[in-house]
């Protein structure tokens, strides 16, 4: 199954920087193991407002509830608001469009 996962990410006011480099490297580690895994694909940064934004990745996974899973262990998931959207194929997709028959 694929996943369209939007993530804001709102660090806790008095935090120490020190924590917040250390978590950011921590999660730039889990997302390239997750990439490996073949659970992430892609990632962006959608910019919603002037110094605003979020991150939307495809994530690809069992279940839902596997998704949760991995989700949970990202060293930021307790800063995070997480919305997560189910993607189906489309029959007008043009990749399947494109796809040798």
């Amino acid at each position: 199954m694929e996943f369209l996962v939007e993530i804001e990410v709102t660090v806790p006011a008095g935090t120490p920087q020190e924590e917040i480099d250390e978590r950011q490297r921590a999660e730039a580690a889990a997302a390239a193991q997750l990439a490996q895994e073949g659970h992430l694909a892609r990632v962006w940064t959608a910019r919603s407002q002037p110094g605003g934004s979020s991150v939307l990745g495809l994530y690809s996974a069992e279940s839902l509830g596997e998704l949760e899973d991995l989700l949970r262990q990202l060293p930021l998931y307790d800063w995070m608001r997480i919305v997560v959207t189910s993607l189906e194929a489309h029959p007008n997709d043009p990749a399947i469009a494109e796809a040798p028959r």
